[in-house]
């Protein structure tokens, strides 16, 4: 593949999101992803049994829940990379290991987890490979795939690293140089499993606003693995909660998280408050008697609670 070693095309709009824009009610959701009765595992151990889960079409769908619940395995399942033990994953009306593996990629991306870059690989020639799902015999680079490749670059802030070799930066800059390898794919589902691993708070919000704005200028669908669950109340539409392999409970945060969902799901013990912010909720978890616990404060009511005495 003739690959440019420097990406010169003009930069692109990029779209953050401050707040998160909710779905419309009372609308039936339709949906491009979904998992039907799907166990999923490793070996012998099953980790998931029998779950349901369909995507909404254009929303930031966060699974969050304890380590070890199934939330990577899930993903993985959605993605294509386990193969269902019972049920099917769906995607765009057909069981999705009907597809070959070139036409998935072309329809959806995936960040993984974990990663490993080939020795020697520069930056721009990483993300480059985002673009191979779209490459045929008669069709090699292009000039639609050098926009893509800068776009993505440049939304992550790794344009800057194009010649840098990628086993020879941080943590929190790989990981964003895999986002953009993403990003290149230009489709338009997005699996991300913790795309937040090694970044500083300041990058999180701006991995998270930018992929907010995905959804919100090009109507991309996201689903994303978080382990913070406050920035997953902040940025989902969708979120499904998850443990011991089944969902409890899914859909917008602001109904799903309650201090009793997240002791069931966490055992944690916490209050939930609107987050001053962004008006969604946030979790406080409650002072242990290490850090010297405070006067037992009563949750202040909502607007409904306030009406309803």
């Amino acid at each position: 593949m003739n690959h440019p070693s420097t990406i010169g095309r003009p930069a692109v709009e990029e779209a953050t999101a401050a707040t998160v824009v909710p779905e419309p009610a009372g609308e039936p959701r339709s949906t491009r992803l979904s998992a039907e009765g799907v166990t999923l595992g490793y070996g012998s151990r099953p980790v998931t049994t029998d779950l349901d889960l369909r995507v909404p079409d254009g929303s930031f769908t966060v699974v969050v829940g304890a380590n070890g619940c199934g939330k990577s395995t899930l993903l993985r399942g959605l993605a294509r990379l386990l193969t269902p033990r019972t049920g099917a994953v769906h995607l765009d009306g057909k069981e999705i290991h009907r597809y070959p593996s070139k036409e998935v990629a072309r329809r959806l991306g995936l960040l993984p987890q974990t990663q490993v870059a080939p020795d020697g690989i520069t930056v721009a020639d990483l993300v480059s490979r985002g673009r191979y799902p779209h490459q045929r015999m008669l069709r090699q680079w292009s000039a639609e795939d050098e926009e893509a490749t800068r776009e993505a670059m440049v939304a992550t802030d790794t344009l800057q690293l194009s010649d840098r070799l990628v086993d020879e930066l941080s943590g929190g800059q790989r990981q964003r140089v895999w986002l953009a390898m993403a990003l290149a794919q230009r489709t338009e589902i997005l699996l991300l499993d913790e795309p937040t691993t090694y970044l500083d708070i300041a990058h999180q919000v701006e991995v998270l606003d930018l992929c907010a704005g995905l959804r919100l200028s090009r109507g991309y669908t996201l689903v994303a693995v978080l382990h913070d669950l406050n920035l997953a109340c902040r940025y989902a539409t969708h979120l499904v909660a998850m443990k011991d392999g089944a969902i409890v409970a899914e859909g917008d945060p602001a109904e799903v998280i309650t201090a009793e969902l997240v002791e069931h799901v966490y055992g944690l013990a916490c209050r939930v408050i609107t987050d001053p912010e962004s008006g969604t909720p946030l979790v406080i978890p409650r002072a242990s008697r290490a850090t010297g616990a405070a006067p037992d404060v009563p949750t202040p009511l909502s607007a409904e609670e306030k009406e309803i005495r």
